[in-house]
């Protein structure tokens, strides 16, 4: 008999992807379908219950243990490093983290150069390994216009198409890291839940071979 299993599903479009790999795989969820105004969303016959989350509480709601799954951007991972199985790369949600930066852009050689980014912890890493002296901006929000005002030399940010650097004349110099929706696992679930984890993880699996 499978042990019921919580699982927490960024909201968004990810997250609608995610689910779809889940019900393809065994464990789909008619509620869930439609939501309406619930928060919980559970089946007993495939032994599931889903609630939707904010992309970036995912991981600690699984790192808390209040899920014992959850569909979460490598990005998130890297950045705040939860105390987290990374199970399974789904193969879904493609995209890097890149620097970029005016196409006229030069490195400030001898100078510390300024970076704007949502990700201080993955671009403090990034310019350690390059031993290079940097200055970071931390922002919420527009990241492209830093260097367009002159705030910062180059940004470190997602990059999906590369449309919006387009638009505003800038360009990508460096691949930081590839990012994609990634599997992971509560500590204690996974040792207490090894078995319904590990059959879910096996037939997520198979469903995406393919993708990666």
């Amino acid at each position: 008999m499978r042990q019921m299993l919580n699982i927490a599903l960024p909201k968004g479009r990810l997250g609608e992807r995610a689910y779809g790999l889940l019900k393809t795989s065994g464990y789909g969820c008619p509620a869930l379908e439609d939501p309406g105004r619930r928060l919980i969303f559970e089946d007993l016959q495939a032994m599931v219950r889903y609630f939707w989350v904010k992309p970036s509480d995912v991981a600690i709601y699984v790192e808390r243990g209040a899920a014992d799954l959850g569909i979460v951007g490598k990005d998130i991972l890297l950045e705040y490093e939860p105390e987290v199985y990374e199970l399974l790369d789904l193969g879904m949600g493609k995209c890097r983290m890149a620097v970029a930066g005016k196409k006229d852009f030069r490195d400030p050689v001898g100078k510390t150069l300024k970076v704007a980014t949502k990700f201080p912890n993955i671009t403090r890493s990034f310019y350690a390994g390059k031993c290079r002296d940097i200055d970071i901006i931390q922002l919420n929000g527009s990241i492209e216009l830093a260097p367009i005002l002159g705030l910062s030399h180059v940004i470190v940010d997602i990059v999906e198409t590369g449309a919006t650097l387009r638009e505003n004349d800038l360009q990508v110099f460096e691949e930081v890291v590839p990012i994609s929706a990634r599997l992971i696992a509560n500590v204690a679930s996974f040792q207490f839940k090894d078995d319904a984890i590990n059959d879910l993880c096996a037939k997520l699996r198979a469903q995406t071979e393919g993708m990666l």
